[in-house]
């Protein structure tokens, strides 16, 4: 069986102390979360030699993270990805929301889930419960939430991220974890990774990356992960990069 210890991983500027969990199964992966942000700070496995590599981007300490822009690891909330113009209407009445990216509300505002401090419970050996109460007009969203991520690790090498949501109001509500992997440990790009994707057409967006309903297919495009192929044949990454497929 597996275990969870836990240790101090930083300081937020009012001195308040935040933890570390570290997952650990018999096998010896291991995955690190930090309350702050629900956050997955590292996932160690094992290569094909047998050494632990990292296969997600992150930090080593709390700090790197009060200064993050990216959400690395992150859950996202209340909504991930772009509401237009920061407005939506629900039964009948329109509400406002945080302005962040550009013209848009951007990943649940300017604090969104990903800037708060979760509370943690060990539930058992392999099994780490994170909570979040999220008040109602918190960035303008209506409705007192609760969120919960159950994070269990088995000693099948499976990571497992159970995301749940409740509340008295109403409400938009789209949580997601917000990792980054690179499968390599960090000593290659991701331009050589084999992807595939079982994905006909794309969402085209607009200047602010704002879905226009236009849905083209994917086919004879470079794009096209309908077979499996290295990432970079035909699609050179970059910063801020988003490809949206279904």
């Amino acid at each position: 069986m597996g275990n969870i210890t836990e240790e101090v991983f930083g300081q937020m500027p009012d001195g308040q102390e935040i933890s570390l969990f570290t997952l650990t199964n018999q096998n010896g992966l291991q995955v690190k979360i930090t309350p702050y942000g629900g956050r997955i700070t590292s996932i160690l496995v094992p290569d094909k030699k047998g050494q632990l590599v990292d296969v997600v981007l992150g930090y080593d300490d709390l700090a790197g993270y009060l200064a993050d822009e990216s959400n690395f690891g992150a859950i996202i909330g209340r909504v991930s990805n772009r509401i237009a113009k920061g407005q939506f209407t629900l039964d009948g009445q329109i509400y406002t929301l945080a302005i962040n990216n550009g013209p848009n509300h951007l990943h649940g505002g300017l604090k969104g889930f990903a800037k708060v401090i979760w509370q943690a419970e060990v539930t058992s050996q392999n099994t780490l419960e994170l909570t979040y109460q999220s008040p109602d007009g918190e960035e303008g969203y209506p409705g007192n939430l609760t969120a919960r991520v159950i994070y269990s690790l088995s000693d099948n090498n499976e990571l497992r991220i159970e995301i749940s949501a409740e509340t008295d109001k109403p409400t938009p509500v789209n949580l997601t974890s917000h990792s980054y992997f690179n499968l390599t440990g960090g000593t290659d790009t991701i331009q050589n990774h084999q992807l595939y994707l079982n994905a006909d057409a794309y969402i085209a967006v607009d200047e602010t990356i704002i879905p226009t309903g236009e849905m083209p297919s994917v086919h004879h495009t470079p794009m096209d992960f309908t077979q499996s192929k290295v990432i970079g044949s035909g699609i050179v990454p970059t910063k801020g990069m988003i490809i949206l497929l279904f």
